[in-house]
């Protein structure tokens, strides 16, 4: 057996151990013994959770996404003096994070660490509501048989839904527009190119959100409407101005 043979087989083995498993486990264990057996109140109560864990990883980076917020006259001053000079315009630029002890990079461990909890959600929304999925319960997990995918009895969550991957991509919008720096017109001459990243990248993510969405289960949307949601309310709480005493 070679080495990429032997690499995949623990991939694999350590992806099934710590996150495939304990989510599987922990949503057939919600849908057991939350009133109602709703699978889609499941999904909820399970993406809540995961949030609340994560919850001082997003706080960290929604504070440096509020500092960088923070900088960017500062930036838009370097980019307006080093106009032409690409290079002494990005040395004068990390000279800036280095003295504001800002990693620019800091936002995206979220996504990053999110990225195989994304992929773990799928094979459980997927392979989770399928015959054998008793073989991947714990022993204290009472197994309830088969799984009513219905959501309030209106979306089955193991089907896509347009409508939730629309609903997706419009949340994901309003916390991207909540981070997105307000360049006033007389700096934005200054800062055309990076201007114009920024707005690309805006409505990016929500069009990108929404075709990613709009062929997988909708059990997935409803994670990444509620994850979104809480991610909102995090900023807002963070990004809210304190009174003065």
């Amino acid at each position: 057996m070679d080495f990429l043979t032997v690499f995949k087989s623990l991939l694999v083995s350590s992806f099934n151990l710590f996150l495939y498993n304990p989510l599987l486990n922990v949503l057939l264990l919600l849908y057991r013994y939350l009133p109602g057996h709703d699978f889609g109140i499941a999904v909820i109560v399970l993406t809540v959770l995961i949030r609340i864990i994560l919850y001082p990883l997003g706080n960290q980076a929604i504070r440096s996404q509020k500092v960088l917020q923070e900088l960017q006259p500062k930036l838009q001053e370097i980019q307006g003096k080093y106009k032409n000079d690409r290079e002494n315009q990005a040395k004068a630029t990390m000279e800036l994070y280095k003295k504001e002890k800002v990693n620019p990079f800091s936002g995206c461990l979220p996504l990053i660490i999110q990225l195989p909890i994304l992929i773990a959600l799928y094979q459980v929304f997927w392979r989770g509501l399928q015959p054998g999925v008793q073989n991947s319960l714990y022993s204290f997990i009472p197994y309830s048989g088969q799984i009513n995918p219905m959501f309030l009895g209106i979306i089955n969550l193991s089907q896509p839904s347009p409508l939730l991957a629309v609903f997706a991509g419009i949340a994901q919008f309003v916390q991207s527009k909540m981070v997105s720096p307000q360049v006033k017109s007389s700096q934005r001459k200054g800062s055309d190119f990076s201007g114009m990243m920024q707005k690309q990248m805006l409505y990016f993510f929500p069009v990108f959100t929404i075709l990613i969405l709009w062929r997988f289960p909708a059990a997935l949307a409803i994670y990444w409407i509620v994850t979104t949601v809480f991610s909102i309310l995090q900023q807002y709480l963070i990004f809210k101005p304190r009174a003065k005493t």
